[in-house]
């Protein structure tokens, strides 16, 4: 990424100093890739999304295989239309199955299918490598340690969502 955005140099632009500046259009750039990259190997060898995989991994690994609605939600945090979506794709395609939830009739269950659990399989092999590939292989040990952990901090401070600031309104 670099160069300029909104015709300053990162380290003009308002808010962020230089070295923050810098580092979040790496991270950014990065991430970007990486999604890109994972999501078109995916799609090419089976016909699935990054998120396709990401939901239905989820689902293979409950116990009975199933999950309500608004937990996949929320795991893949998504919105719950989207996942709808997402789910009415996938169940078009034999891979998962809508149920009315059997503990209160109102929730609605995605479960995944033999057809589905076979699929994702496959597709997790083409995702572990290219995630060995795109990500790992660049990095060092040590690196991939730190990244690691400065992800989870990240994520773990915006799940707790009380000590982040809102931002946007003066």
């Amino acid at each position: 990424m670099g160069g300029s955005v909104a015709g300053r140099s990162a380290s003009e632009m308002r808010g962020l100093a230089g070295v923050e500046q810098q580092a979040w259009e790496n991270f950014l750039d990065a991430a970007l890739r990486l999604y890109g990259t994972l999501n078109r190997g995916l799609s090419e060898r089976h016909n699935l999304s990054l998120a396709d995989v990401r939901l239905l991994g989820i689902l293979d690994n409950c116990a009975m295989g199933s999950a309500r609605m608004g937990d996949l939600a929320e795991q893949l945090v998504s919105l719950p239309s989207r996942v709808t979506r997402q789910i009415r794709r996938l169940e078009a395609a034999g891979l998962v199955q809508r149920e009315a939830s059997p503990e209160d009739g109102r929730g609605v269950l995605a479960t995944i299918t033999d057809d589905g659990r076979v699929v994702v399989a496959e597709a997790w092999v083409t995702y572990a490598e290219g995630v060995r590939m795109s990500f790992l292989r660049p990095l060092t040990r040590p690196q991939v340690t730190a990244v690691g952990e400065n992800s989870r901090r990240i994520s773990a401070a915006m799940k707790s969502g009380g000590s982040t600031p809102k931002f946007g309104r003066a």
